[in-house]
């Protein structure tokens, strides 16, 4: 078995100097950590992801020797943290991989970065690492030195849990696969027509009747407040953090069906189950709709240890232009009040977006020349801007027309679609400054799925595009190189039990 090049991962790392002996995993390697805790929980997760297919024990040490067990004493996987001036250029990401015959040491000046570097070093291991049952080596890291850091500081993925409700384990997985790419930020859709998947105390009836049900009639779900924390511990510990949304004042039918006095009518509607949009709205005149979404906010900030909280705020067709300006108004103070930054989609900027708003993108090429203006004025008030446009990151299109699953609204987005486009460009004609991208982002709504193999058969291999956008310098991306990158994942995707697309455009080799 030959050894992996030391550049082909998935994000392109910044920086990427080949060179001098492999180093190879063996049952006396150990992993060696400093006594913090938190670089400890980054071995621990390391060892984790070793054990079972390597087989080796790979117990964790102290990083100042282990001369007394038949070590040297600097041999093996080395974890460090690094402070002051030191390293700076790393960033809170960053991290650098050192690799030659005595070990490789992984550097960085925070603990996400360490994970990050993880992430490339299993990378850089053979496809076999990943299963869950002992496989032949060797385990050889390429010799060299892997400098990096992430281009934007936001890298995100959503999941629509309320049009098909998805159990804390099937959350779990989905955390597992965006970690892998370093993807730092999980987006859940927590409420629309369809289900309302949030237990809130104040407001019970939102989650044992608005969660009730799902497209098409199934039996849905919500999570607990005890659950939510679970999935936000658990994608803490993967260095990701939640950002809930709760949309309004469209949206909102689970709602609306559990509380008659959300209506303007005050007549409740039946729960829904259908794939329409735009046919309900809070009732943004009453007092007690703001009532309502202080006590969700309220329930979900104490929740969520993260700094944003989503809002939503699109396709509100069924709210006038004044309803929805003062609606976004007084519901942008309740989040402000709670401590939480404010995100949209991009509609929030045909309001008034408050200061350190940030707007979602979900435009595509069909988005008239007057929307798009709207967004690019936002952000010469300082709103920043998350890319997520449907025709290249909105994981539920079809790849084509034969695609069982999904949705093709913006069109058919093939994996060479998804990733050729450079988020500083995207929308420099419309007016928007680079730095006005905070990063992107991929949405996976859930009309047309209902189960893990349905998250990954979409989700894979555009999501690993997606990824690389966000982390790796524009320099370091193009598509006839990523294309063979990407299909070096194939393997890895099956050893970890992903049934991914196989599209016809990468030169995925034979497994």
């Amino acid at each position: 078995m030959g050894v992996r090049p030391l550049g082909d991962v998935v994000p392109a790392p910044a920086s990427v100097r080949p060179g001098g002996t492999p180093y190879t995993i063996t049952g006396s390697t150990r992993i060696r950590v400093d006594d913090s805790r938190e670089v400890r929980s980054v071995g621990t997760y390391l060892a984790g992801l070793l054990r079972p297919s390597t087989g080796y024990d790979l117990r964790i040490t102290d990083d100042r020797g282990d001369r007394g067990h038949g070590g040297r004493g600097d041999d093996g996987i080395r974890l460090r943290l690094v402070s002051g001036d030191r390293d700076r250029a790393l960033g809170d990401e960053g991290y650098r991989l050192e690799s030659d015959r005595d070990g490789v040491t992984l550097t960085a000046r925070e603990p996400a970065g360490l994970f990050h570097g993880v992430q490339t070093l299993r990378q850089l291991l053979p496809a076999a690492v990943e299963r869950d049952s002992r496989q032949r080596g060797p385990w050889k890291v390429a010799g060299g030195t892997i400098t990096d850091k992430p281009r934007y500081a936001y890298r995100g993925a959503m999941l629509d849990v309320s049009r098909h409700f998805f159990s804390v384990g099937q959350v779990k997985r989905y955390i597992d696969q965006l970690a892998l790419y370093k993807i730092n930020t999980l987006h859940l859709h927590l409420s629309d027509d369809q289900g309302w998947r949030i237990a809130i105390d104040s407001w019970p009836r939102l989650a044992t009747y608005g969660g009730s049900t799902q497209v098409g009639g199934g039996p849905g779900g919500y999570y607990t407040k005890a659950q939510y924390r679970e999935l936000v511990r658990y994608a803490t510990s993967r260095h990701l953090e939640v950002v809930p949304e709760i949309d309004m004042p469209g949206h909102t039918n689970a709602a609306l069906a559990s509380y008659a006095e959300l209506n303007c009518d005050g007549v409740a509607p039946p729960l829904y189950t259908g794939t329409a949009v735009g046919f309900s709205s809070l009732c943004a005149p009453k007092e007690i709709t703001y009532d309502f979404v202080d006590d969700v906010v309220r329930e979900l900030a104490e929740l969520t240890p993260g700094r944003y909280l989503h809002i939503g705020g699109d396709e509100a067709h069924s709210t006038s232009h004044e309803d929805y300006v003062e609606f976004m108004r007084r519901t942008q103070a309740v989040v402000g009040k709670y401590g939480k930054k404010v995100v949209g989609w991009h509609q929030l900027t045909g309001a008034d977006p408050v200061k350190g708003a940030v707007a979602q993108y979900w435009g595509y090429d069909a988005t008239g020349a007057a929307e798009r203006a709207q967004v690019a004025e936002a952000t010469k008030g300082g709103t920043k801007l998350i890319l997520s446009p449907a025709d290249r990151v909105y994981l539920d299109m079809k790849y084509d027309r034969n695609t069982r699953l999904g949705q093709s609204w913006a069109g058919l987005v093939e994996v060479n679609r998804s990733y050729d486009w450079d988020p500083a460009a995207y929308l420099a004609d419309a007016g928007v400054a680079p730095g006005a991208v905070l990063g992107v982002e991929a949405p996976l709504w859930s009309e047309t799925l209902s189960t893990s193999d349905h998250i990954e058969e979409m989700a894979f291999p555009r999501l690993p595009g997606v990824a690389e956008i966000g982390w790796s310098p524009q320099s370091a991306r193009d598509w006839d190189t990523y294309k063979n990158r990407l299909a070096a994942q194939g393997p890895r995707l099956t050893a970890l039990g992903i049934d991914y697309y196989r599209s016809p455009v990468v030169p995925w080799p034979a497994e």
